[in-house]
C-alpha cells in the first residue's frame, strides 16, 4: 500500500525528482530501526521488506550485499503522507528535504527548505492568528447588528486608519531592519528585508487607491446605510442566519469527500492487462473511459446546487421578514420554514439555476485548460482570442449568478418557476439600474472594507508577533497563510450579510413599484426605508423647483 524510499534523508535531486530505490511496503517503520537485525525483525513482523527484493529477510544479517541493497541505518521513523501513500520521515529537517523532491515546486532547493522551516517554527502563532481572524469576524457581525446606521463611516475611518497604520509599521520595520542588516548578514535577513520593502510599497499604493475611492463614493451611501440598518434588524430577528456558512461548508465538505472517494474508485477500475515491462496495469474500456467527464460535471453542478440552496434559504427567510407587517407574528424559526419550502416546492428552481451556471462554467474551464496546454505554442492572435473568450464567459457567469440570486428572491416572493422569476427580477433590476449600481458598488465596497479590516488587523498582529523570529526564520509564507485564512473567514461571514442586503433591496424595489403608501397600498418596508423615500421625495421636489440634473439623480423608484 505504501512506497518506502531506501535513503530518504540523503536525496539526490535530478530535475527535482527523488533518485532513490523505492519499494512497495505494507507499513511504514513507525520507530527508528538502528541495525540490520531491527530491519529483519520489522520485515518478519509486518511482512514489509525494507531491503531490495533480491534479498530474503533471512539474509539481511548474513549476506554481504545487504550494505548496498538495504537502507542506510539507522532508518528514521516515518509516517505515510495522506492520499499520496509515501513513507515520509518524521524528522522536520529531513521532511523538508524530502518534500523538495516530492512536490517538484522550485528550482532552488534551499528556498522550500527555509519556507517549510518557517511554517513549522511558527505553527503555534499561525494557529493563534487564524483563531483571531475567526473571533474578529464574529465581533464584526455583532457590531453590524447594533451599529449598522453608522457602520459605513466607522468602517471607512477604521480601514483608512488601519491602512495608514499598517503602512507606517511596515516602513518602520523596514527602516529598522535595514539599519541592523549590516550586523546580521545572512540570507534569511536579506530575504526578510526584501519582503518588507515589497510589502511596504504595495501597502502604500493600496492606501492611496483606497483613499481616492472613498472620496469618490462618499455621497452615494444614503440608501446603503438604510439597507444596512434594516439588515442589522434582520440578523436580530433571524440569528441563525449567522451560521448559514457553517452548514453550507459542512455539506460541501461531505459532498467533496464523496466525490473524491468515487474518483479514486474510478481511477482504480478497469481490467488488469500486462504491459510491455511485465507489470500489470488496469485499463478502462467502453463507456467507463468517459465516466470521469460525467463525474466532473456532477462536481460543478452539485456544488453550485448546494450554494444555490443556501441563497434560496436566505432569500426565503428575509422575504418572510420583510413582508410580515407585525414582526411579532414571524414564524418561530423562519430559517427552518424557508428550508421546508425549498425542499417541498423549489428544488427544481434551484437545480435549473445551478445548471445554467454549470453550462457557462464548463466551457470556460475547457478554454482555460486549452490555454494552459498551448502556452508558449500559440500565436499572439490566438492567445488574445482565447483570453477574450475566457473573460467574456467569466463576466457572463458573474451576471447570471447575480440574476439567479435575484430570481430566487422573486421565487420566494411569488412562488413562481425559475424562468418567470428570472424575467420578473430582470425587469425590476433594469427599472432600477442606477440604484442597483449604487447599492452593488457602495454596499459591496463597504463589506469589502470589512474584509480588509479583518485581514489588516490579523496581518498586523502577525507582523508584530513574527517580527520576533526574523533572525532565524522566514515569515513570508506564514504571514501569507494567515492573511488568506483571515480573508476566507471574513468572506464566509460577510457574504451572508451581502446576500441579505441584496434580497432587501429587491424587496424594497418591488414594494415601491406596487405600493405608494396610500390607504390600501401601504408600504411593507421598515420605518428607516420610509424615511429614505420621504427624504428622496423632498429632495426631488426641491431639485425640481430649482431645475438641473440633480433632481433626476434623486428621483425615487
Amino acid at each position: 500500500r505504501y512506497v518506502f524510499f531506501l535513503d530518504p534523508c540523503n536525496i539526490d535531486l535530478v530535475h527535482q525528482k527523488i533518485k532513490s530505490i523505492a519499494l512497495c511496503v505494507s507499513a511504514c517503520p513507525r520507530k527508528e530501526l538502528k541495525t540490520l537485525a531491527d530491519i529483519q525483525k520489522f520485515a518478519e513482523t509486518n511482512g514489509s521488506t525494507l531491503c531490495s527484493y533480491e534479498l530474503q529477510p533471512s539474509e539481511y544479517t548474513t549476506d554481504p550485499r545487504a550494505a548496498k541493497l538495504c537502507p542506510k541505518y539507522p532508518v528514521p521513523e516515518s509516517a505515510p503522507i495522506p492520499f499520496f501513500h509515501r513513507c515520509a520521515p518524521v524528522n522536520i529537517s529531513c521532511y523538508a528535504k524530502f518534500a523538495e523532491a516530492l512536490i517538484t515546486f522550485v528550482s532552488d532547493s534551499s528556498v522550500l527548505h527555509r519556507l517549510i522551516s518557517g511554517v513549522m517554527t511558527s505553527k503555534e502563532i499561525i494557529m493563534g492568528l487564524c483563531l483571531l481572524s475567526l473571533v474578529l469576524s464574529m465581533i464584526l457581525m455583532v457590531i453590524i447588528r447594533y451599529i449598522s446606521r453608522v457602520l459605513v463611516w466607522i468602517l471607512t475611518i477604521l480601514v483608512i486608519l488601519g491602512s495608514l497604520g499598517g503602512t507606517g509599521v511596515l516602513w518602520w520595520l523596514y527602516a529598522k531592519q535595514r539599519i541592523s542588516a549590516g550586523a546580521l548578514d545572512t540570507q534569511i535577513a536579506k530575504d526578510n528585508l526584501q519582503a518588507l520593502l515589497i510589502y511596504a510599497i504595495a501597502a502604500t499604493v493600496f492606501t492611496v487607491i483606497l483613499f481616492l475611492i472613498v472620496l469618490i463614493m462618499r455621497k452615494r451611501v444614503a440608501l446603503t446605510i438604510a439597507l444596512f440598518h434594516v439588515a442589522g434588524k434582520v440578523f436580530i430577528h433571524l440569528p441563525l442566519l449567522v451560521f448559514q456558512p457553517f452548514w453550507t461548508f459542512f455539506v460541501l465538505i461531505l459532498f467533496w469527500t464523496y466525490w473524491i472517494t468515487v474518483l479514486l474508485f474510478l481511477g482504480t477500475t478497469g481490467s488488469p492487462v500486462p504491459n510491455e515491462e511485465g507489470f500489470v496495469e488496469f485499463r478502462m474500456a467502453g463507456p467507463l473511459k468517459y465516466m470521469w467527464w460525467y463525474h466532473v460535471v456532477g462536481l460543478i453542478w452539485i456544488s453550485e446546487f448546494i450554494l444555490a440552496c443556501q441563497q434560496m434559504t436566505v432569500a426565503g427567510a428575509v422575504v418572510t421578514y420583510y413582508f410580515t407587517r407585525e414582526k411579532r407574528n414571524l414564524p418561530f424559526t423562519p430559517i427552518l420554514a424557508s428550508v421546508n419550502r425549498l425542499v417541498c416546492y423549489h428544488l427544481g428552481t434551484v437545480a435549473k439555476g445551478s445548471f445554467i451556471i454549470t453550462l457557462v462554467k464548463i466551457p470556460r474551464m475547457i478554454l482555460m485548460y486549452i490555454h494552459t496546454q498551448l502556452k508558449g505554442k500559440e500565436n499572439a492572435c490566438a492567445r488574445c482570442m482565447l483570453k477574450a473568450c475566457i473573460c467574456c464567459l467569466w463576466c457572463l457567469e458573474k451576471c447570471l449568478t447575480y440574476l439567479n440570486q435575484n430570481a430566487y428572491t422573486a421565487t420566494a416572493i411569488n412562488s413562481t418557476n425559475f424562468c418567470t422569476s428570472a424575467k420578473d427580477a430582470f425587469v425590476i433590476l433594469v427599472e432600477n439600474a442606477l440604484r442597483v449600481a449604487a447599492i452593488n458598488t457602495v454596499g459591496d465596497f463597504m463589506l469589502f472594507l470589512g474584509k480588509v479590516l479583518i485581514v489588516c488587523s490579523t496581518g498586523l498582529a502577525g507582523i508584530m508577533l513574527l517580527n520576533y523570529q526574523r533572525d532565524y526564520t522566514i515569515w513570508v509564507l506564514p504571514l501569507i497563510i494567515v492573511c488568506l485564512f483571515a480573508f476566507l473567514v471574513a468572506h464566509c461571514f460577510l457574504s451572508i450579510y451581502e446576500m441579505v442586503v441584496d434580497v432587501l433591496f429587491l424587496c424594497f424595489a418591488i414594494d415601491t413599484k406596487y405600493n405608494d403608501g396610500s390607504p390600501g397600498r401601504e408600504f411593507y418596508m421598515d420605518k428607516v426605508l420610509m424615511e429614505f423615500v420621504e427624504n428622496s421625495r423632498k429632495s426631488m421636489k426641491e431639485a425640481g423647483r430649482g431645475g438641473g440634473a440633480e433632481g433626476r439623480e434623486l428621483k425615487p423608484m
